[in-house]
């Protein structure tokens, strides 16, 4: 009985404590962390957050994702290797912790941890890895938002940008990071471009000797100082972080096979091939549709300096808004915006702002003059950098254009910054008023300014005009000049302006499988391409001793329809006569190549010739085509080398085995793009 008494007293008093020690409500009860989970294929430029967690799976080592860089990597590497990589987890997965960063102009690769990672010369957003122990009182997103990807035929020539969070609604930034296009929670607000107009210099300041140019009579201005050579000019501007499209140096980089039927697969080890794409842009309701005929996404930058006064600033605006109403704004047709450039840049009507000539000429007559120097080399690493972009309005699919006005000559240098914009995409244009006589061209801060700083050289970029007052009447040129597509050479790259035809050995030597292994190999090459009948088009002649054409060039207008094709190839099987399938791939595919195409034939053989082939080569090679010969096993040397545009050794490959084929698609890639990127500009 007593013991029973005891008992029951300690469970009382076990009780009573038990509730006396549990918290007092869940006020105290700390938050847990969340921890989303990824594949190892994702890639951190796909999330659209500047910092975050995430639990990668066990064994990512074996699916051979790429990584570029070491330490610092470029945001399209698998976040879980570059962690394997790094050492912060192992192969048996873990939490990683990924902050984004700037991006880089150089990534190093290197081996460790069982992981290869890849060199790669500039990317625009990069991003590092460290244990997934989060700091006290530090909770990440428990849920990761996605940047979606376009169709991997729409264009991708537009400026990119590193995304915020999806939680900011920034107005126009002048750091690296756009204007997000969703909000969920809060973020500092990045700083904005001051809009604020300067006062006029007061009548304290030194007085200096004022050029107007009207009629050849040099007198003083009131109010209006000219611009004064800066003491110390502006040097070359910095390559953006965001703005690469160079091509790597892939000649001794291990590449491994990809499934290449499928157009949204990775790339091989190069740069510029897939891009991380921001999400489209919905486009408003349109009071006019615009002209479709010249559909450019069109930026002027306007001279707001001091020096050519307020009278000068008002023929400028009256310009720009004959200018907008004679395209014909709209969204099926050009979009127009407009930056103001003094001491700095900043932008005053977005691609994407207004949809109509109407509301074009409502915004401009609002710009007031910002004063200033006429920093034009600053301007251009401006629109580099941040504007031409999908928050600012960017549609990808039309051609860039940058106008810029010039009161004279710039105060800082453009020729870096020009550079930097052309290949990027951005075909320049300037429009020089009142430029410098001969006297005055000593006082040039870079001589030959508009010729380092065009599209191309030949005259068609350059509008000089003698007078404000004859501004007018360059606007039916001006616009003739950025309508015509064709034309605007700087919106073509290695990827986009070429006519590819492949010429396939289908000889009985071949054999089923390895023609498999051959088919795999120009899909391979293939994908690395911007496919429509306005980018590049490609063909194909399967050939043994007869030729069989499988597809022209334009009959297979987007991507995934291309691969399907080439993959529905059926192997044919005889002899081997290569000379006649060169010449046939000319009259059936070349002789209906386009104009302002370059024209490059890629012949893949197992062996030697039936027939000659030195005089066909000549003959396609006199006719401007680039001729490439990817030998394997029995092909002999001397062909390859007759049938390879010289150089040999940068158009000329063999490999002994079938299955090595995919070793040379970023070399035939790299090399491509090399030959397309070192054109003259004339």
């Amino acid at each position: 009985m007593i013991r029973a008494s005891l008992t029951a007293i300690c469970l009382a008093l076990l009780l009573s404590y038990q509730c006396w020690a549990k918290p007092n409500g869940p006020k105290n009860k700390k938050p847990k962390q969340v921890i989303p989970a990824v594949e190892c294929d994702v890639r951190a430029g796909k999330v659209n957050l500047p910092e975050f967690i995430v639990k990668c799976p066990p064994r990512c080592r074996e699916t051979r994702q790429q990584v570029y860089g070491t330490g610092v990597f470029a945001s399209i590497s698998s976040i879980c290797n570059a962690a394997i990589h790094s050492g912060v987890i192992t192969n048996s997965g873990g939490k990683v912790i990924v902050r984004k960063m700037a991006g880089q102009n150089v990534y190093k690769g290197s081996n460790s941890n069982g992981v290869r990672s890849l060199s790669l010369p500039k990317w625009r957003e990069s991003f590092v890895v460290s244990v997934g122990k989060p700091k006290k009182g530090v909770i990440y997103p428990s849920t990761l938002d996605y940047v979606p990807s376009r169709p991997t035929y729409v264009k991708t020539n537009q400026k990119e940008t590193t995304m915020l969070p999806p939680t900011s609604t920034a107005p126009e930034p002048t750091t690296t990071t756009p204007e997000p296009t969703t909000t969920t929670t809060t973020t500092p607000t990045p700083t904005t471009a001051s809009t604020t107009t300067p006062p006029p210099p007061t009548t304290k300041a030194r007085p200096v000797v004022h050029k107007v140019r009207e009629a050849g009579i040099h007198k003083q201005e009131p109010g209006s100082p000219v611009r004064r050579q800066p003491s110390s000019p502006v040097g070359a501007v910095q390559r953006p972080a965001d703005s690469d499209r160079k091509i790597m140096d892939t000649a001794n980089t291990k590449v491994e096979p990809v499934d290449a039927w499928n157009p949204e697969a990775p790339p091989y080890e190069l740069g510029f091939s897939v891009r991380e794409q921001e999400p489209l842009r919905k486009a408003p309701e349109p009071v006019s549709q615009g002209n479709p005929d010249c559909k450019v996404d069109l930026a002027f930058l306007m001279d707001g300096s001091w020096s050519i006064g307020k009278r000068r600033f008002k023929i400028q605006k009256d310009f720009l808004t004959e200018v907008a109403q004679t395209i014909n704004a709209g969204v099926a047709g050009p979009m127009m915006g407009i930056i103001q450039y003094g001491d700095d840049p900043v932008t005053e009507i977005s691609l994407k702002t207004h949809s109509s000539s109407r509301e074009l000429k409502a915004a401009i007559d609002k710009i007031v003059q910002k004063g200033g120097l006429s920093n034009v080399g600053k301007a251009l690493h401006y629109i580099n950098k941040h504007y031409f972009s999908d928050a600012n309005g960017n549609r990808g699919g039309a051609p860039n254009v940058a106008v810029i006005l010039v009161d004279g000559w710039p105060t800082d240098k453009v020729e870096e910054a020009s550079r930097l914009a052309r290949e990027s995409g951005i075909n320049i244009f300037f429009v020089t008023i009142e430029g410098p006589d001969d006297n005055e061209k000593q006082n040039l801060v870079e001589a030959n300014f508009v010729d380092k700083a065009v599209c191309r050289t030949n005259g068609f970029f350059s509008l000089p005009v003698n007078s404000w007052f004859a501004l007018r009447k360059a606007v039916q040129p001006l616009v003739k000049r950025v309508c015509d597509t064709d034309r605007l050479v700087c919106s073509k790259t290695c990827l986009n302006a070429n006519d590819i035809a492949f010429v396939i050995d289908g000889s009985s030597s071949v054999g089923t499988g390895n023609f498999r292994t051959v088919l795999q190999f120009v899909a391979n090459i293939t994908r690395e391409f911007e496919i429509s009948d306005t980018d590049t088009r490609v063909g194909a002649v399967q050939y043994t001793y007869e030729q069989r054409l499988e597809f022209a060039f334009g009959q297979y207008n987007n991507k995934a329809e291309l691969l399907n094709a080439i993959k529905r190839i059926n192997y044919w099987s005889g002899g081997t006569s290569t000379g006649a399938a060169i010449t046939y791939a000319a009259e059936q595919l070349f002789s209906k190549s386009k104009p302002n195409k370059r024209k490059i034939m890629i012949v893949i053989t197992d062996g030697r010739s039936y027939d000659d082939v030195r005089a066909p080569a000549l003959a396609v090679h006199r006719q401007g085509v680039i001729a490439y010969s990817i030998g394997i096993a029995w092909a002999a040397q001397d062909e390859l080398e007759y049938i390879a545009t010289d150089p040999d050794k940068e158009h000329s490959f063999f490999v002994d085995e079938f299955d090595n084929l995919y070793k040379f698609v970023p070399k035939i890639i790299h090399n491509i793009c090399q030959e397309f990127n070192s054109q003259p500009r004339n």
